[in-house]
C-alpha cells in the first residue's frame, strides 16, 4: 500500500505471495553461456571458461546449487551431442552429478556452409532435406533425455530484395515444420522463435511474433510461440505481446536477456528491469484471473563475452527471481477495479507498488530456509569455483584462436 512515497513494508497476504512465486519459480540456463563466445569482431577469451560439453554441465550446476532456481539446462545439439543420440547417456549422468536435468533441446540448422541461403526455406530441396533430417535427429535426442521442448530458431531469410520468393519460402517453412510436429509425443512441445532480423536483413523468414503464431498454428496442438525478450525493433511493446499470445494460449517460452539497441544479449534486467517486470506482471495477472498459471518454459539465452559468465548467469538468475517476486504481489483485485472504473493514476500507482517493492529482504529469507546462501554471488566468490577452473581449464583456454572478422 502506498503512503505518499514511503516504500511500505510487504503485507502478509503479499508475503504468502512472494513465496508462492518463489517456490514456483525455475528458470533454464543455456550451456552455451558457459563457453567462449563472442561478437563478429572478435572472441575475448576466459581462462575459466567451459570447454567441454561436462565443463558446461558443471558450471550452470553450481549456478543452481548458489541460486535454487535453475534446476536444468538447455542444450545445442551441435556443440552438446557431437555423436548425436549416442552422447545422451553421458551427458543425463553429467547432469545427475551436477544436481540438474537437461531441458530444451536446440537444433543448429544456420552454421554449416550448406545453410548460407537458409535451412527450412532454402530454394534447393537438398537442403531443406539435410536440415528436416538434423532437426528430427533432435527430436531422437529429446525422446532419449525425456526433454519436453524443442526450441527451434532459424536464421533463414533473405538480404536483398528479389532474391527469394517470400511466399514459396513460407510454404517449405510450413511443409518442413508440419513433419517436425507430427515426430513429436507425449507432452512434447515445439517452441517456435522469432527474429526481426540478423542475419537476414531484408525479409526474415520468421520476422515476429505474428509469423511464429501462424506457423504455430498451422502445425498443430504442440506446437507454441517462444519469445526472446532481444528479439524486437527499439520500443516495441513486448508485454503486450506476451500478453496476447496469452489470451490465445499460445505462448510456450521465453528466451531473457536484455538490450539496449538490437539483439545484444545482455544480462536480464540490466538495461531495463521494468520491462521485465512489466512481463513477468502479465503473466502472474493473467494467473491471478485464471486461477492457475499458464504453462511457459523459463529460460536464459545470453553471450556472456565480457563478464565471468558464472557470476553474469547468477546475476541473471537473482534478477529473475526478484523481478517474478515484484510482480507477483501487486493488488491485481485493485488494479483490475481501477482499470474498470478508468482510475488511471490509481491502477499505475497499483503497478508501481509492486516495482518498487524491496522483496530483496524476503528473498533472502527464503533462500534461508531452503538451506541456500542469502547472497548467491558473494558466495560463489567465495567457494573458489572460479580459481579452481581457472587452474584446470586455463591452458586449453590459451590455447584458444581469437578470432576478428
Amino acid at each position: 500500500m502506498r503512503a505518499g512515497y514511503l516504500i511500505m513494508p510487504l503485507t502478509s497476504a503479499q508475503t504468502d505471495q512472494a513465496i508462492k512465486a518463489l517456490d514456483s519459480f525455475a528458470i533454464e540456463l543455456p550451456s552455451w553461456g558457459f563457453a567462449n563466445t563472442g561478437t563478429r569482431f572478435g572472441k575475448f577469451i576466459q581462462a575459466s571458461a567451459a570447454t567441454t560439453t561436462p565443463e558446461k554441465i558443471a558450471d550452470a550446476g553450481a549456478v543452481h546449487k548458489f541460486t535454487g532456481c535453475c534446476p536444468s539446462v538447455a542444450v545445442h545439439v551441435l556443440w552438446d551431442f557431437p555423436k548425436g543420440v549416442a552422447d545422451v547417456p553421458e551427458v543425463m549422468q553429467v547432469a545427475k552429478d551436477n544436481g540438474v536435468r537437461i531441458g530444451a533441446i536446440n537444433p543448429n540448422v544456420f552454421q554449416d556452409q550448406c545453410y548460407k541461403n537458409g535451412s527450412l526455406g532454402n530454394p534447393d530441396p537438398e537442403v531443406r532435406k539435410a536440415a528436416l533430417s538434423h532437426i528430427l535427429d533432435c527430436v531422437e535426442i529429446q525422446n532419449a533425455t525425456g526433454s519436453r521442448d524443442l526450441s527451434l530458431w532459424f536464421a533463414d531469410g533473405t538480404s536483398y530484395p528479389g532474391t527469394g520468393s517470400i511466399r514459396a519460402r513460407k510454404e517449405w517453412f510450413v511443409e518442413g515444420l508440419k513433419t517436425v510436429h507430427s515426430a513429436l509425443s507425449g507432452d512434447q512441445r515445439m517452441l517456435v522463435e522469432y527474429k526481426p532480423f540478423e542475419p537476414a536483413f531484408y525479409a526474415t523468414d520468421i520476422a515476429d511474433w505474428g509469423m511464429s503464431y501462424i506457423y504455430s498454428k498451422h502445425c498443430g496442438p504442440r506446437a507454441r510461440v517462444l519469445v526472446d525478450t532481444g528479439h524486437h525493433y527499439q520500443a516495441q511493446n513486448i508485454e503486450q505481446i506476451v500478453a496476447w499470445l496469452l489470451s490465445e494460449d499460445m505462448l510456450g517460452g521465453f528466451h531473457f536477456n536484455d538490450r539496449r539497441y538490437a539483439d545484444d544479449d545482455l544480462t536480464l534486467g540490466c538495461i531495463d528491469p521494468y520491462q521485465v517486470f512489466r512481463i513477468f506482471h502479465e503473466i502472474c495477472y493473467f494467473t491471478w484471473e485464471k486461477g492457475a498459471a499458464p504453462d511457459i518454459a523459463y529460460m536464459v539465452d545470453q553471450s556472456h563475452n565480457l563478464k565471468n559468465k558464472i557470476e553474469e548467469t547468477i546475476q541473471t538468475a537473482n534478477n529473475a527471481q526478484e523481478m517474478y517476486v515484484k510482480a507477483a504481489i501487486v493488488d491485481h483485485a485493485a488494479l483490475q477495479s481501477h482499470q474498470l472504473k478508468g482510475n488511471l493514476v490509481d491502477a499505475e500507482e497499483t503497478l508501481r507498488d509492486g516495482f518498487f517493492a524491496d522483496v530483496r529482504p524476503l528473498i533472502q529469507e527464503w533462500r534461508k530456509s531452503k538451506g541456500l546462501p542469502a547472497d548467491p554471488l558473494a558466495a560463489f566468490r567465495e567457494s573458489g569455483y572460479t580459481a579452481k577452473a581457472e587452474t584446470d581449464r586455463g591452458a586449453r583456454n590459451k590455447g584458444a584462436v581469437s578470432s576478428y572478422a
